[in-house]
């Protein structure tokens, strides 16, 4: 059984798939989290420029401006974040998406995952603020 968070964390759920993001941010905000959603990189940025997160859950592909994109972009604007993203991906077996997150060892959920592994890999996330 989830915990409720002793202070409110902010989520941004970063996701194409708007009923997966819908999921994701409901069953978030019933742990006490505050949880935004944006459909793409691109509307990412815009709401990172507003506001803090304490982690960041985004899909490897999406139109626009993708994971590693955003990744990218985040490595360059907001540095400190980059230890708290989380990706999410149906394309584990893609050797590109292989490199990509080997390469910048952050934490992924494989499509399918279930709410486990979504607690914990949060819940982790959280753990490495500083």
């Amino acid at each position: 059984m989830a915990r409720t968070p002793t202070t409110v964390t902010s989520i941004l759920i970063v996701d194409d798939d708007r009923r997966l993001a819908d999921m994701l941010a409901k069953i978030l905000a019933a742990e006490g989290h505050r949880v935004d959603t944006a459909d793409n990189g691109r509307a990412a940025l815009s709401q990172l420029a507003r506001r803090d997160y304490d982690v960041v859950i985004t899909d490897v592909r999406m139109p626009e401006l993708d994971g590693p994109g955003l990744y990218r972009e985040m490595e360059q604007r907001w540095p400190a974040l980059l230890s708290r993203v989380i990706f999410i991906t149906g394309d584990s077996l893609n050797p590109e998406t292989q490199r990509f997150l080997a390469r910048v060892g952050a934490p992924a959920l494989h499509k399918p995952f279930d709410l486990d592994d979504i607690h914990r890999i949060v819940r982790e996330a959280l753990e490495r603020r500083s």
